[in-house]
């Protein structure tokens, strides 16, 4: 405030200028700033705790209700659905949902949400609780990949979660079978793994499956495991037989994998994550040794090739040395007779050849063969369906034939099948009886039995038969009589006969005095012959002796 003190004349005194100092801001200005800060403070903690936002497309919003419906990771809340809108060309539904905080750093590329909804299939029964609770969607937390915030729903709860122990491999196969998501894997029937998908692989060449084996059981998969497919039953007829097998009856309905090292493959290390392995069709097939050399033949048979098909074994001596890939069915114009060649597929590592020298061809080797008599002839492989296959063996009587060319293969001789030579012989002696003149045959067959005939009832036969029983009942007479009069003297001979043996036999006994004096008699010629010998001894030394006497 300013003041005007003193002064003169009639102006009066003039009051003094006082400068006071004002305050710069006043303490009423504190209240609005604190509430800023406050507010400020209010504001940053709201957004700091606030979730992330994501948004989840899917095909449908079935069961999802804004504002109710839970996201929920192993069955603990973890975010609530905000809104379910369409998508573009109302294709899709987009659900806008918030998460917890501290599901912050597990939103990224391989997060996954599915819808869980009550679920009865063939082999699975899921989600029986929404039906009082109502459906959520599931959570799998991913940890690989950058932060993402829109996703795409999965139509199906996947297999196998995130965090579960295990090892992921991949299997190829030609067929799916009746393999789907989630179908067991099998190691010595003991369920260990899941086939988490499968996908046509881009060119349609195969079949791809991606299968999770659980820990400790994923050390069990070697680099040289064999998958083969153990869905159903496998019922095989073939040349061996019927056959049926099954893994397990889950996998009668819902189809699985099963696998295993053979023993001469134990040491092969253990197989890493995502190794590619071959999914066989049956457990047979991994058994089987793969040969990468393969030669083909062509092969004429003469005759029906009924019951041969694709496929059917090649043998020689009973052991299969290759199979069946083609038939075809032509008529030869000039021949004008029908052909049927068939295309054989031989795999020469199958045998293994012993002697071969330096320079030997195994080209030669097969026209050595061949000129030996190897040729290609049908067998029944099964009686009972009746199915042939190729058997290659020596036929001694086999024609001289080489090995031609025709196209880009080989051409085999071949003999006729069993069933077509016994036809061929049957057609030969057929030929023969009718080149007999059976006409003159028969005709001097008829006059034999016409002579026969006039023989048999002529008069001079009926005279014969008559004599011929007149002698018959003279014989009959004399045996008679030899019965009731020679018979008993025969017999009372018989018994002298008998009497004179044993007295023989009491006389030549050992203590019989008979036997003990013709002993006696025979030593004492014994001596006698000793004493001769030794006088003719004597004399032959001494002649003299004859005149002189015996000197002393």
């Amino acid at each position: 405030m300013t003041e005007q003190r003193g002064g003169t004349g009639s102006m009066g005194a003039v009051p003094e200028v006082v400068v006071e100092e004002k305050r710069r801001i006043s303490i009423v200005w504190l209240i609005p700033l604190v509430a800023v800060v406050i507010g400020a403070w209010l504001v940053y903690k709201a957004i700091s705790e606030k979730g992330p936002v994501v948004t989840i497309t899917f095909k449908t919003a079935a069961g999802l209700e804004a504002g109710k419906t839970k996201i929920k990771y192993k069955d603990v809340e973890v975010g609530k659905v905000e809104s379910v809108t369409f998508g573009e060309d109302l294709s899709k539904v987009v659900v806008t949902a918030e998460l917890s905080p501290e599901m912050r750093p597990y939103l990224t590329e391989s997060t996954r949400f599915w819808v869980v909804t009550a679920r009865v299939a063939a082999g699975e029964v899921s989600g029986l609780s929404t039906l009082l609770s109502g459906a959520f969607i599931g959570m799998d937390p991913g940890r690989d990949g950058e932060s993402e915030r829109n996703f795409i729903g999965l139509e199906k709860a996947p297999v196998v979660v995130a965090d579960t122990p295990g090892t992921r491999f991949v299997l190829r196969s030609k067929s799916l079978g009746s393999i789907e998501a989630g179908s067991p894997i099998y190691y010595r029937r003991i369920r260990v793994g899941e086939v988490e998908s499968y996908e046509l692989e881009q060119g349609g060449e195969d079949i791809v499956f991606r299968v999770f084996v659980y820990a400790p059981h994923d050390r069990l998969v070697h680099e040289n495991t064999r998958f083969w497919n153990a869905s159903g039953i496998d019922v095989s007829l073939n040349a061996d037989g019927l056959r049926l097998e099954t893994e397990s009856m889950v996998s009668l309905l819902v189809g699985g994998i099963a696998f295993d090292t053979p023993s001469d493959l134990d040491n092969a290390s253990p197989a890493a994550s995502g190794t590619e392995f071959q999914l066989y069709q049956s457990r047979e097939a991994t058994t089987k040794h793969e040969y990468q050399r393969k030669d083909y033949y062509l092969v004429y048979f003469e005759g029906s090739v009924r019951g041969l098909k694709v496929g059917a074994p090649v043998v020689i001596r009973g052991m299969e040395v290759g199979k069946v890939v083609d038939m075809n069915f032509l008529f030869d114009v000039k021949k004008v007779d029908f052909e049927v060649p068939v295309l054989i597929e031989i795999e020469p590592d199958r045998i293994k050849v012993v002697g071969l020298e330096p320079g030997d061809e195994e080209r030669k080797m097969v026209n050595e063969l061949v000129a030996r008599g190897l040729r290609a002839q049908l067998r029944s492989g099964n009686i009972l369906t009746g199915q042939l296959m190729v058997e290659l063996e020596f036929q001694p009587n086999a024609p001289p034939a080489t090995i031609r060319t025709e196209g880009q293969y080989k051409v085999l001789p071949s003999v006729p099948a069993t069933i077509d030579q016994l036809r061929l012989g049957l057609n030969e002696i057929l030929r023969k009886i009718q080149d007999l003149p059976l006409d003159k045959i028969a005709e001097n067959l008829n006059n034999t039995l016409a002579g026969t005939s006039r023989l048999v009832n002529s008069e001079e036969v009926a005279a014969s038969v008559r004599s011929l029983n007149g002698t018959l009942l003279q014989t009959e007479r004399l045996a008679a009589g030899l019965s009731d009069d020679v018979m008993p003297e025969l017999e009372g001979t018989l018994k002298q006969a008998r009497s004179a043996m044993q007295n023989v036999d009491g006389l030549l006994r050992s203590d019989s005095p008979a036997y003990n004096e013709l002993m006696a008699m025979m030593r004492e010629l014994s001596g006698a012959a000793r004493s001769l010998r030794m006088m003719a001894n004597y004399l032959e030394r001494h002649p003299e002796a004859l005149i002189k006497g015996k000197s002393r």
